[in-house]
């Protein structure tokens, strides 16, 4: 399970790099917001779920 949640995280990290990056490009401010919100959420949550021992 610890591994599914991991990937998980892993899976959050890259669409938000993704959409930070696509937001550079179309020079769209929201787009790399939200990547940004999903990049820190999705580290945060990899690491509260590795502090747990999920």
């Amino acid at each position: 399970m610890k591994y599914l949640l991991a990937l998980v995280a892993l899976l959050g990290v890259a669409i938000g790099v993704a959409g930070v990056v696509y937001g550079e490009a179309d020079d769209s401010p929201g787009l790399q917001f939200l990547g940004v919100v999903l990049v820190v959420g999705a580290v945060v949550f990899g690491v509260r779920a590795l502090r747990r021992g999920r």
